[in-house]
């Protein structure tokens, strides 16, 4: 149940979301249309990979729209290398990679594959990123060769407001490969949003951010040993700002907005110590803050979130993960649950 402190103006719904699954092909990832009078951005592919020895490398691309307007992200990539403490942006090696702003796109419609790369003669290494309702590929030339396929079913919400919009979608894939030249594995999420125009996500005209609506959001997934998976999306926020979808491989969907949830902050830091989740009061989620997770290289910069890697796990879960991807963000300045607003860390620190 849903309960509205104020009288909203037409066309407010004190951000209350639509929810639902989406079937992935390649025909809708390469489809640019309007959707709800709201413009295409761009695609977002990231995700983390983890190589033998426990190292963490976190990338993402923009891989913006025709005549969007682009964030300051263009192409990031993180490793626990450089410091052996957190995730840290790996300059050294960004620099070589070509920064395109507006990339080449095609659709193959005998293979149903949209497919995206850097532009001839371009500065820099090449890159190439193809995906469909069953493949996905990524190959960023001298860094990094991964591909696999689609876990579950796509994942899509709609958040609509007086002036600003936000239409949003996900899938996610399973991934191998090579990164720096070792054997990884791990899970790309592949989104794309759409926005009123002259948005771009977490920048302008983001009904979300730019009114510090949300306490954590979170896409994630995770391999099991014993070849089972679970993937989910889900964020917590003020007013009536919340969504959630689960999925596994034994085909369940729960899908609700009906969810509530809790950070807890480490002192002194922006990053977690830990979070929780419950759905429908039911089905409790937990977050575990991988020990060298923080992307602390964000802080103070793009995007003002908090950024960080660990896993979401079903509270009682014993099963042993093989690979994950927990890559998602809290707000400690939005603040802790629904409606208990957050100060800056500085006025926390003198209060």
């Amino acid at each position: 149940m849903n309960y509205f402190k104020k009288n909203a103006q037409r066309a407010d719904f004190n951000f209350q979301c639509l929810v639902a699954p989406q079937q992935v092909s390649g025909k809708k990832l390469a489809d640019l249309r309007d959707h709800f009078g709201l413009k295409f951005t761009k695609h977002m592919p990231f995700g983390s990979l983890r190589d033998e020895e426990g190292h963490i490398y976190s990338t993402v691309r923009a891989v913006n729209g025709p005549e969007s307007s682009p964030n300051p992200t263009k192409f990031i990539f993180q490793s626990t290398r450089i410091d052996g403490k957190n995730i840290r942006i790996d300059r050294e090696r960004i620099g070589p990679q070509a920064m395109t702003m507006f990339p080449k796109r095609w659709y193959d419609e005998e293979s149903d594959t949209a497919g995206w790369s850097s532009i001839q003669d371009e500065p820099g290494n090449p890159w190439k990123i193809t995906a469909s309702g069953e493949k996905f590929s990524w190959c960023e030339e001298g860094l990094f060769n991964i591909s696999g396929t689609l876990l579950g079913s796509g994942m899509q919400w709609y958040l609509p407001g007086e002036d600003w919009g936000t239409f949003y979608v996900s899938q996610v894939y399973d991934v191998t490969g090579t990164c720096e030249g070792r054997p990884v594995k791990g899970l790309i999420m592949l989104d794309q949003a759409w926005m009123a125009e002259g948005g771009s996500i977490h920048f302008q005209k983001d009904l979300v951010v730019n009114n510090k609506m949300h306490v954590l959001w979170w896409t994630f997934a995770t391999v099991f040993k014993d070849g089972s998976w679970e993937i989910g999306s889900f964020m917590v926020g003020h007013e009536n700002l919340g969504y959630a979808i689960f999925q596994n491989n034994k085909g369940e969907l729960i899908v609700s907005t009906n969810i509530e949830g809790v950070a807890d902050h480490k002192a002194g830091s922006y990053f977690l110590k830990g979070a929780k989740i419950v759905v429908d009061g039911q089905y409790e989620w937990e977050f575990l803050p991988d020990p060298k997770g923080e992307m602390s290289d964000f802080v103070g910069g793009f995007p003002i979130t908090a950024q960080q890697e660990g896993r979401w796990r079903r509270v009682g879960d014993t099963r042993e993960p093989d690979h994950w991807v927990g890559w998602g963000e809290s707000d400690r300045r939005n603040g802790t649950a629904r409606n208990i607003l957050g100060k800056e860390l500085e006025d926390e620190e003198h209060k």
